[in-house]
């Protein structure tokens, strides 16, 4: 409790903005995939082509937004602005007649998310001393998660109280967004952060790309290779769907994998504060190829329920963990430069693997999609072993 009580209120106050955020996005995107198609009709390819798209977009965002806010030494503006533009999107899904709209408020909805990611990552960096990052990500990490298994759960209960009427669970999300653009604008503080003459100016370019170092960069190839084997939540809600179990629950699967995912993240931080960060990648894929083949097999609730607890401690054990990683591999004043170069290289292994899972499910079926997940993560180890050993970079 000591070490929790020592992360700084920016830290705690950003956690929150995330949680209320995910709350609104979640309670929409635990629905969004049958939605799509038991309402509108669209097909299995379609839905991973605009999760694909959506995600891509919202990790190539970062890269621009995180090295404005290194630019303009101004990470909260830009994560404000990302934040509030996020919450103007969330009454176009529920005004939405087809799967025109609801792309193009899923898109700009995770430009929202794209503009505010690497300056709040940044952001909990700088608030943080060195020695505690991994416990302070992980707790934001965990606190947003709350709010992605509370989301789902919110829409569950609603749309078995109104019938499963979707528009109306979308209408009941705007609410939390626009208090998490509120909780930002008047609870985060920006610390106060120096220049640094002899730090170079960033620019998307060779010479900042060659300033980020080695070690950033085999985190960096680390983090993709995860990516393209972790494809969009979207296909847990649809192999629920495919084992024909009523589309009313379908939210308890992110519900679920969220909660096991927020349960872990904390200590994972800790842990990532006290030991060799490789260790910890590897338990984290040795989770996600064990889901990847229970989810497979699975024939009923209770092999589903085994698939998505994996699948939820492999994120909390891997996604919190990586953000420190990459924290302490790159320079200080090139924080969310690397943050968002990081977002685009797992970014487009994102965008590769949902447009791949979507066709594998569409022609070769779920079965398929999960066995060649399993595949691409035994794959990625090869990656994970040439991490450093120790917590890389400088000590900025």
């Amino acid at each position: 409790m000591k070490r929790l009580a020592g992360i700084p209120r920016g830290v705690w106050a950003l956690g929150f903005v995330s949680l209320l955020m995910d709350v609104s996005s979640e309670m929409i995107h635990s629905l969004l995939p049958l939605y799509l198609t038991a309402s509108l009709g669209v097909s299995a390819l379609v839905v991973g082509l605009i999760e694909g798209v959506a995600e891509a977009t919202a990790l190539v965002v970062k890269v621009f937004s995180g090295t404005l806010s290194d630019r303009l030494r101004n990470r909260k503006g830009i994560a404000a602005a990302g934040y509030g533009l996020a919450a103007l999107t969330k009454p176009v899904f529920a005004l939405a007649t087809g799967p025109g709209l609801v792309f193009a408020a899923r898109l700009l909805d995770r430009v929202g998310k794209g503009i505010r990611g690497a300056p709040r990552d940044a952001l909990v960096a700088d608030l943080t001393p060195r020695e505690m990052r991994g416990a302070a990500f992980g707790l934001r990490q965990s606190l947003d998660t709350v709010g992605a298994f509370a989301g789902p759960l919110a829409a569950m209960g609603l749309m078995l109280a109104w019938n499963d009427d979707y528009r109306a669970v979308f209408w009941v999300a705007v609410a939390p967004a626009f208090l998490s653009f509120a909780l930002i604008v008047l609870a985060v503080r920006e610390p106060d952060r120096p220049p640094d003459p002899s730090a170079p100016v960033p620019r998307f370019d060779r010479a900042t790309m060659h300033a980020l170092g080695a070690a950033f960069w085999s985190v960096t190839a680390a983090g993709a290779a995860l990516a393209l084997a972790r494809f969009s939540e979207a296909f847990l809600i649809l192999r629920w769907q495919d084992l024909g179990l009523e589309a009313a629950y379908a939210p308890l699967v992110l519900v679920a994998m969220n909660a096991v995912y927020a349960l872990t993240a904390y200590p994972a931080g800790r842990l990532a504060d006290r030991m060799a960060p490789r260790t910890l990648l590897a338990a984290g894929v040795a989770c996600l190829v064990g889901a990847d083949v229970v989810l497979a097999l699975a024939r009923g609730p209770a092999s589903l329920a085994a698939g998505i607890g994996l699948w939820g401690l492999h994120m909390g054990l891997t996604q919190g963990l990586l953000a420190a990683m990459v924290a302490h591999a790159c320079p200080a004043a090139l924080r969310g430069t690397a943050f968002g170069v990081f977002n685009l290289a797992s970014g487009v292994a994102m965008l590769a693997a949902s447009l791949v899972a979507g066709g594998l499910w569409q022609y070769l079926g779920p079965a398929t999609t999960f066995w060649a997940g399993g595949v691409l993560a035994t794959l990625s180890v090869a990656l994970i072993a040439r991490v450093p050993r120790g917590r890389p970079g400088p000590a900025g």
